[in-house]
């Protein structure tokens, strides 16, 4: 047996483990956040005056800024240090929040969701960047674990907790929440996690970020008011336009240049392409659950914001059981297998929620989203180690930012087609308010999305991965058989 075959992928070292759990806790505070404001959505469309449907702007704006500063994240954690920007990341984030607290209207409310997005942005692919670059590759899984189960508490927790905050206090403590979780995080980083720096990939590329920002923004602005009365039509045609345009831009420039931001040239590595491809797919069918699942309950259903908050938590609470049986999953079946039939599956389970009503017994409505949240998180397992799998190390910040951003994209697309859609069923069938029967096709749409990636997987060959889980090893004669 050779001493690769003898590495066990589950063993995590110290350092590891501590850097995946320390990260885990930032992202366990942008989870708990984001979680909570889709719970207390309605309440705060009511603050301000709003159709609580067209409230999803305060959850677009957010993804929006990710989306745009993300790209810059890798190359400015090799040029001033990841840990730096980590904690730089921590307080803008911080920050936001206090200042969303603050709102007094909705226009105030959406600035201060940007700026939570400008640390979000560096928050999430610098501290990925900080553990993929700690981890072995043989630790790859078993990391990703760590990493990935303290930050699912906070979707477990953002449901109940956000519901019991607007029910018994004030909307605005669902932002203050993050203050102690910040400062917490900030300590840790701090005191327990080393500075992992690379040498710059040439110099900053501010023309691929207008580029990139300028086809972000168009697309997105374009989308989400396209056919919602928001703007004139006219105005949405112009942005989806010059988003297309943008990206046309891009793309050239970034042909053109030795070191854009969004390396694209990393879809030529055999598991990051297709990982990075089928993600895109699945991810923005999954984006839409947050937004549709509380506004169907509260909105379609008439539950009150904490009923709704314990029962959107069960998708989470699948999740985060998913976790432990993630590595013995995947060494079991092997990627490509997992991806194909795990995926298919996950795509039925969210179709199901279309048929909710509210005659549904709680327990029908908890068993659906339990096993759906269960088969989802081996999934993104599956897909977020699967795309580092052949990434250099020299390249890893730049797969961080391509891959980070196109989650966060993804996700982006998802809240908008999901309220599109519910927008045009709800005016086709003329009702005033959305009603369970228009969130049905909402859900059908995204859940045709989430399925269309599972087929994806068949471009991979069956071993793909293997190596990242030892699953050739399982099989492998021992010494003298």
């Amino acid at each position: 047996m050779t001493e690769a075959i003898r590495l066990d992928p589950n063993r995590v070292s110290h350092r590891t483990r501590l850097t995946a759990l320390i990260v885990a806790t930032a992202m366990f505070m942008q989870n708990l956040d984001s979680t909570m404001i889709a719970t207390a959505l309605p309440t705060m469309a009511h603050t301000f005056g709003y159709d609580p449907v067209r409230m999803n702007v305060a959850l677009t704006s957010y993804l929006l800024s990710l989306a745009v500063f993300i790209p810059a994240s890798g190359w400015i954690a090799d040029r001033f240090g990841a840990r730096n920007i980590f904690r730089l990341a921590i307080i803008i984030f911080t920050l936001g929040s206090v200042l969303c607290g603050q709102s007094n209207s909705l226009a105030f409310l959406v600035a201060s969701r940007i700026l939570q997005g400008m640390g979000g942005a560096m928050m999430v692919p610098v501290g990925r960047l900080l553990l993929l670059r700690t981890a072995a590759k043989t630790e790859l899984v078993s990391a990703m674990a760590w990493l990935t189960t303290p930050a699912l508490l906070g979707p477990v927790c953002g449901p109940p907790i956000g519901g019991f905050i607007v029910t018994y206090l004030d909307w605005r403590w669902t932002f203050y929440i993050n203050i102690p979780i910040g400062i917490l995080g900030l300590v840790l980083v701090t005191m327990f996690v080393e500075d992992v720096r690379e040498p710059p990939r040439g110099a900053f590329d501010l023309r691929g970020l207008l580029l990139s920002s300028i086809t972000l923004i168009g697309l997105m602005f374009g989308l989400e008011t396209l056919g919602r009365h928001f703007v004139q039509l006219w105005i949405s045609e112009v942005m989806i336009t010059c988003g297309l345009l943008g990206g046309l831009g891009y793309f050239l420039h970034a042909r053109r240049h030795e070191s854009p931001l969004l390396d694209f040239t990393l879809m030529k590595l055999p598991c990051f392409g297709v990982a990075f491809s089928a993600m895109m797919l699945f991810r923005t069918g999954i984006g839409a659950i947050p937004f549709l699942l509380p506004m169907m309950l509260q909105v379609g259903f008439g539950d009150s914001a904490i009923e709704s908050g314990l029962i959107t938590f069960a998708s989470s609470a699948g999740a985060l059981a998913m976790k432990p049986a993630a590595r013995r999953a995947l060494r079991w079946f092997g990627f490509r297998d997992t991806l194909l039939w795990n995926g298919l599956i996950s795509g039925i389970m969210l179709g199901l929620c279309a048929t909710f009503r509210p005659t549904w017994p709680a327990a029908a409505l908890y068993g659906v989203l339990l096993v759906g949240g269960f088969l989802r998180s081996l999934q993104f397992t599956a897909y977020n180690t699967l795309a580092y799998g052949d990434v250099s190390r020299a390249r890893m910040s730049a797969a961080t930012s391509l891959y980070t951003s196109g989650q966060q994209l993804a996700a982006t697309i998802g809240i908008s087609a999901g309220a599109v859609s519910l927008e045009l069923a709800r005016v086709y069938t003329g009702h005033a308010t959305a009603q369970p029967s228009d969130f049905s096709v909402a859900f059908l749409v995204v859940a045709s999305m989430t399925t269309a990636a599972a087929p994806v997987a068949l471009f991979m060959p069956r071993t793909a991965g293997d190596e990242l889980t030892g699953r050739g090893a399982a099989f492998a004669p021992r010494p003298g058989e």
